[in-house]
């Protein structure tokens, strides 16, 4: 089937899946408190903007900097920090929902069936999630789909063009996140997908030019890998990877710890981010993959479940955008589900309207009830109850830029808990424009008002105190005036933290 011949048919279906799917990516794009990583991702983009000799900046903490690079021209076009950051997320989205639709045709070489793709991908909660969120995971998901993507066009078609294309691909994706390796070690699985000459002659010739095609897409990636040595701080990488997983030796040691609990979790973040319906489908594409694309079906599954299970064995740190990046296969598998409408018509439509259901009601709630969305306890913690959720940050910013202006001071200083993250990063991104207020970052649970604010404030200079009250025990406030309290999303036992804002008084 001609791919472009055959788009014009369903030109219209096609443009509104996009629309759909980047409208609900970008629609109240903010209205989420921003989370810790974002606020060390955008203000390490703000810094590597300022001072050209830090542009390898997140190495310092084994990070790798492609997305925050990426960031730095949308810091110039918007003027919200957490947009800027926050849309790239989304133009990666956008790019991965293409990747779904031209991979699928490719493979299974059926429209409808990469229409379906499409369709799942674009409204699915777990994608819409995280591609809302200025995090690495969704840069790392676009540039491992589109390594497989030209690939498998450089293999199929035995043309350099397109692994050099695959190539700067998978330098993207290994300078965007250290799970890219997964992409390095899986890439060579595109031969599953080839169709092979009976004659071993004929088998042998291909392996040769296949083998060229690949020593140039793993050269140009390892290229682009080690432009990350010019970096002052390369040698981190590995280092600070030893403080997320363990190592190799842990299978031996504690093969079922933790495992077994990080397979639940995965479990639990399909039910909740994908649906039961969805997982439904997943099973029942799985089975029409074997009967019509088996071998596409062992490639995407090998694909999708090798890294989760590694990941459950030896990640110390394991979180939902963590899988981010083997939905894509995850997504594919399912599509294949359509093959069964007609045998399994009445089971097929109960299940895709349910899924749509709650899809609609899942990214409905992302963008305008962010308190009703069903997360899993963990994610809802961490991006609405505790700590990490920045909410207040940027009230606390106006209210200090409206100070700064009408007072004419010639210095403001804010302490905050914490050295990095929600604080003090998520208030710098929104104070960078404006030097002159000074943002300290003084550690964790205060038990009094930090002697540097005390003493700040009885020099003369206007001074402030933001923190969280999880992470304080103040008992004495009489050198400080609350001026603001910022309370997060209710916890399940109906508790709930705060941001708590005071002014330092002489």
């Amino acid at each position: 089937m001609d791919f472009f011949g055959n788009f014009r048919k369903y030109f219209f279906l096609i443009f509104s899946i996009f629309a759909a799917g980047f409208l609900f990516r970008i629609v109240n794009l903010t209205s989420w408190p921003i989370f810790a990583d974002e606020a060390i991702y955008i203000r390490w983009a703000q810094v590597m903007r300022a001072e050209e000799t830090l542009r390898f900046l997140p190495l310092s903490d084994g990070k790798q900097p492609l997305f925050m690079w990426s960031m730095i021209p949308f810091l110039k076009i918007f003027s919200d920090p957490l947009f800027a950051g926050r849309f790239l997320s989304v133009v990666c989205g956008v790019l991965s929902m293409l990747g779904i639709l031209i991979f699928s045709f490719l493979i299974f070489k059926n429209l409808k069936i990469s229409i379906f793709a499409l369709f799942l991908y674009a409204i699915s909660p777990f994608n819409v999630f995280f591609e809302r969120l200025s995090l690495v995971d969704s840069m790392l998901s676009m540039f491992g789909l589109w390594s497989f993507i030209f690939a498998f066009l450089a293999l199929k078609k035995r043309r350099m063009d397109f692994a050099i294309f695959s190539g700067f691909c998978l330098g993207g994706a290994l300078i965007t996140k250290s799970p890219a390796l997964f992409f390095v070690l899986l890439l060579p699985l595109i031969l599953l997908l080839l169709d092979w000459e009976k004659s071993l002659k004929k088998k042998l010739s291909s392996l040769k030019v296949y083998f060229s095609l690949f020593a140039i897409i793993y050269i140009i990636a390892y290229a682009i890998y080690n432009i990350l040595r010019l970096g002052p701080n390369f040698h981190l990488l590995a280092s600070r990877n030893l403080d997320y997983v363990f190592p190799i030796s842990h299978v031996l040691e504690s093969p079922f710890n933790p495992f077994l609990g990080h397979l639940k979790d995965v479990f639990v973040w399909f039910l909740y981010f994908s649906s039961p319906f969805m997982l439904i489908l997943f099973l029942i594409g799985i089975w029409e993959g074997f009967v019509a694309f088996r071998k596409q079906t062992v490639f995407l599954l090998v694909v999708f479940v090798i890294p989760i299970l590694i990941q459950s064995e030896y990640a110390k740190v394991f979180t939902a955008r963590y899988i981010l990046f083997v939905l894509p296969y995850f997504i594919l598998v399912s599509s294949l589900s359509i093959l069964a409408i007609k045998k399994l018509k009445f089971l097929f439509l109960g299940l895709f309207s349910g899924f749509i259901l709650f899809s609609l009601f899942q990214v409905i709630t992302f963008a305008f009830v962010r308190e009703s969305s069903l997360l899993p306890e963990n994610e809802r913690s961490g991006y609405l109850e505790e700590w990490t959720a920045g909410y207040g940050i940027k009230e606390v910013s106006s209210y200090l830029i409206d100070f700064y202006k009408k007072n004419q001071e010639k210095e403001i200083v804010v302490g905050t808990e914490g050295f990095f993250g929600t604080l003090p990063d998520g208030l710098q991104i929104y104070l960078n424009s404006y030097p002159n207020i000074k943002v300290l970052g003084l550690g964790l649970n205060f038990r009094e008002i930090p002697k540097p604010l005390l003493d700040s404030s009885k020099n003369g200079t206007p001074t402030f105190f933001v923190f969280n009250d999880s992470r304080g025990d103040i008992s004495n406030y009489s050198n400080a005036s609350m001026i603001a309290s910022y309370p997060k999303t209710k916890k399940n036992n109906g508790s709930f933290e705060s941001l708590l804002f005071y002014r330092i008084m002489p």
